[in-house]
């Protein structure tokens, strides 16, 4: 039997998770790919990082052994494999990791045993294909080798197959502080025989060839690497392993690519359909093919799991991925049109059965990818357009030059990337095919300022955090109070954006941290001797976190610590009017309907949805009569603390795609809406008072955004639109419909508006005879060089229109509009060619005189200035010029 048709991949994932059910541990889902709660880290980029509050033991697992597949991304920051994508056989944007983990449970004789049992017993690989590595130590950590891991892997393989390897490639760090330790990684050589005779595989083992690749990752974490670079040892031992899935499959079906696994020849299948293109016939084409069948996993993936391509953050970087797979198709598959949004049914097919959220949120993941093709498509046709311009207007202006270089500034390639989001290899191959080059160094310099420019913005450090007393719980009481007897356990200073601030953790806090779309409570923190203010309360690693400005002179006092009570019951009636906005909604509107981001502050909300097509007005004052109908209902908040999530799913509570919950959940419910939530809320509906919708429009492709105002903020909106309304109804004399007196109005005006242009017409008739009649005959052509007040659209009118009822005209018009001046410049198409004029050029001289500039083509060009004082000097400048 064929490899792959014995190992399917989706056997292949099913009988990893089999085989640690079977050492009894528990099979958990992927966390989504878009990370919320952790400051560190855009996007899971490892399968532990849904598994960080347990090594940093901020929290205790159900159970200590659990095993995954897990969705990972790595396009950024340390872990950035984007450039290698298509262009090698084995790297990803988005990649499965399958792994099993302890916490303080088994350690590395378990975990290596158990590595080598499935490997070479379950999936039947050559063990005299295998290769492991152990840490070798480091002088600098003070750490011996990790002899132990050598031991274990004696009992399996032969020591000349267990090779040494540095801190770079086996100490693995969580980043430049956190859990860490020594690893142990498994690779395999899938060259064929004649090639493994050549040469011995350890000597490529770590050296990025294609062929022979790390499949799994032993992690065997004992170590805290402290801010200033320390080890302390951690109080329990823990495994963490990661498989590549896309590696594993490869080794497994016998093939010598990822891309050649029925990981991705689905995908494959389906661009050479709708491309024409062979796969694996030309490089280019097949590294285009590489490049789209990759990207459309990580980018739909993405948005399934709530991030939406945008200009800022995680939502830049799915942007950037996804307009590199488009680029690469409109440049090498000749795919002018938007077609990467048809791949993702493929996706729902294959991945579906593991990953539910592509299949239930396939309409809206398309529906996104297809605008951002279309969008981004005509930006490379303005791109295109432009590069266009200014290799035309290089030849024209310097076609005598003998020594011009055809090259492009790297200012204005750099302004093509930063404005236009336009490739830089796209512009180097479009300028390619014209004989240009770009200023590459000019543009690498602009792209570095800009980045040093990112970094002193978002530049942080992070102290160790300093312990005072040791307490386990810390816990969140602020659901039953809002102010309680404090004292400090923990603090660490924190520099960010050059300003210094302070982290503070309590023994309990009523102090509510941003989460849910909720911001964090403000509030006091004082005793008699001091006050402290709360600036924001943030949630890291499960452990609640208060920002102050300043630390307590004595921090081993008691304090009192105070929600501001204000900003809070604010944010309440935000929140709970958000659940009574949500259910509205799929009343109105229907089912379809999920929320896809939500903002709750004391003086608005902000709800994001998927729906896929604008609001309507009527529907719109449905929505808000049915929420304010709720809150006159008065009904009262039902609350359940701590109940299994199955039980939350049997009353009906609505679950958010993206989000990650656990065993025991908390819920909300309000008449008929009922939803998981960990916010604030208020007591009864009738406490919200009023709500008002202020604002309804599109946010992406399928995703919608509604803002309101509740309580007295909405009072005061609506308040101040019933003045407004009552003064339009003043100036309009009181008319008991204002609608009709502003239609009376506006026919009026429309009437003298078109009596303006009659009478706008007449005297430009009246300009144009005196403009003739003051030219100058010339050397073949006719010179007019006038000043005028008409405004600088009739100018233009009256040029085109001098242009083609006479030859060889050559005209400089002069405008003053009092507290600015504008320069028009026109000739005849054939005598600037005969005399080798150039409008746009000319006019740029002549701006100087107005103190302004311009620019434009051959044969009409304008600018504008501030200063009519000068239009006498330029009109003469033109004289001597022409």
């Amino acid at each position: 039997m064929d490899q792959s048709q014995k190992w399917t991949a989706r056997k292949i994932r099913q009988s990893f998770l089999d085989f640690f059910e079977a050492r009894k541990h528990d099979i958990v889902p992927s966390a989504p790919i878009v990370l919320k709660g952790d400051p560190t880290l855009m996007f899971t980029n490892a399968g532990m990082n849904q598994f960080k509050d347990y090594f940093l033991g901020n929290d205790t697992p159900k159970n200590t052994r659990v095993t995954d597949t897990q969705k990972c991304l790595r396009v950024s920051g340390k872990h950035n494999d984007l450039e290698e994508v298509g262009h090698d056989t084995y790297h990803h944007t988005m990649f499965e990791m399958l792994g099993n983990w302890s916490f303080g449970d088994y350690f590395k004789t378990e975990a290596i045993e158990w590595a080598w049992k499935l490997l070479t017993e379950v999936y039947g690989l050559d063990k005299d294909r295998l290769y492991v590595t152990v840490f070798e130590g480091d002088k600098e950590d003070e750490l011996e080798k990790d002899q132990d891991s050598f031991n274990n892997w004696k009992k399996f393989t032969a020591e000349d197959r267990i090779l040494n390897g540095n801190k770079k490639d086996n100490f693995w760090e969580m980043g430049a502080s956190g859990p860490c330790g020594p690893s142990s990684e498994i690779h395999i050589d899938l060259r064929n025989d004649d090639e493994r005779a050549k040469v011995d595989a350890r000597t490529l083992v770590n050296m990025d060839h294609p062929q022979v690749v790390e499949i799994w990752n032993l992690v065997f974490i004992e170590f805290n690497r402290k801010a200033d670079g320390s080890l302390e040892k951690l109080p329990a031992k823990h495994v963490d392993t990661g498989m590549g899935f896309e590696r594993l499959c490869m080794a497994l079906q016998g093939k010598q690519s990822n891309y050649d696994t029925d990981v991705f020849t689905p995908l494959i299948a389906k661009i050479e359909n709708l491309s024409g293109i062979k796969y694996g016939k030309d490089e280019q084409q097949t590294i285009a093919i590489r490049v789209i069948a990759d990207h459309v996993r990580a980018v739909a993936f993405a948005i399934a799991d709530g991030q939406l391509p945008s200009n800022t953050g995680a939502g830049y970087v799915i942007r950037r991925i996804l307009r590199r797979a488009i680029r690469y198709g409109f440049s090498y598959l000749n795919m002018k049109e938007a077609f990467i949004y048809q791949l993702v049914e493929i996706l729902a097919e294959q991945m579906g059965e593991f990953f539910p959220e592509i299949q239930s949120q396939k309409q809206l993941v398309e529906k996104v990818i297809h605008e951002e093709e279309n969008s981004f498509l005509r930006t490379l046709e303005q791109g295109i357009e432009l590069l266009d311009r200014h290799v035309n207007w290089v030849l024209d202006v310097k076609k005598d030059d003998p020594e011009m270089r055809k090259i492009l500034d790297g200012r204005k390639a750099f302004e093509l990337y930063d404005t236009f989001g336009f490739p830089i290899d796209l512009t180097e191959l479009i300028l390619k095919e014209k004989g240009f080059e770009i200023d590459r160094l000019g543009f690498e310099s602009h792209l570095k300022k800009q980045r040093n420019r990112s970094k002193e913005a978002s530049k942080s450090e992070l102290g160790d955090w300093v312990t005072l007393k040791d307490d386990e719980k810390e816990e969140f009481i602020g659901y039953d109070y809002t102010s309680a007897q404090v004292s400090i356990t923990r603090y660490r200073k924190v520099v960010a954006k050059k300003k210094e601030l302070y982290q503070l953790v309590f023994s309990l806090t009523p102090f509510y941290p941003e989460g849910g779309g909720q911001v964090g409570d403000k509030g006091l923190l004082h005793n008699d001797n001091e006050n402290i203010e709360i600036i924001d309360t943030k949630k890291e690693h499960g452990v609640i976190i208060h920002i102050a400005e300043k630390l307590p002179g004595n921090l081993e006092a008691k304090f009192q610590a105070e929600v501001n009570t204000d900003l809070r019951t604010d944010a309440s009636y935000n929140h709970s009017a958000t659940h009574l906005l949500h259910q509205a909604l799929r009343e109105v509107l229907g089912t379809h309907i999920e929320q896809k981001g939500s903002l709750v502050a004391p003086n608005h909300l902000r709800f994001d949805f998927s729906h896929f097509s604008k609001v309507t007005d009527e529907e719109i004052q449905q929505i808000e009569d049915l929420v304010n109908n709720r809150v006159q209902k008065n009904f009262s908040l039902e609350e359940f603390r701590n109940i299994p999530i199955n039980k939350a799913q049997e009353m009906g509570a609505m679950m958010l795609f993206g989000e990650k919950y656990g065993d025991t959940v908390r819920a909300i419910k309000f008449g008929e809406s009922i939803e998981l939530c960990g916010g604030i809320h208020v007591g009864a509906t009738g406490e919200i008072g009023l709500f008002k919708i202020t604002h309804e429009g599109a946010v992406a492709a399928g995703i919608r955004r509604i803002e309101a105002l509740t309580g007295a903020t909405a009072r005061k909106y609506v308040n101040e639109h019933i003045g407004t309304l009552n003064i339009i109804k003043q100036e309009l004399k009181n008319v008991k419909d204002p609608i009709a007196g502003i239609n009376s109005l506006k026919d009026e005006n429309s009437k003298l508006k078109k009596q303006i242009e009659e009478l706008i017409r007449e005297k430009a008739k009246g300009e144009k005879d005196v403009w003739m009649n003051n030219a100058v005959q010339k050397d073949g052509y006719t010179l007019i060089i006038q000043k005028t007040a008409l405004d600088g659209g009739a100018v233009k009118d009256l040029l085109f229109q001098i242009k083609n009822e006479n030859e060889n005209i050559a005209a400089v018009i002069g405008v003053d509009m009092g507290d600015k001046a504008q320069i028009a410049v026109a000739f005849s198409d054939e005598l600037a060619k005969e005399k080798g004029w150039h409008a746009g050029n000319m006019v740029k001289e002549l701006a100087r005189e107005i103190k302004g500039g311009g620019g434009g083509q051959p044969f009409f060009a304008t600018a504008g200035g501030k200063d009519p004082a000068g239009i006498d000097k330029a009109l003469e400048k033109a004289k001597t010029l022409l």
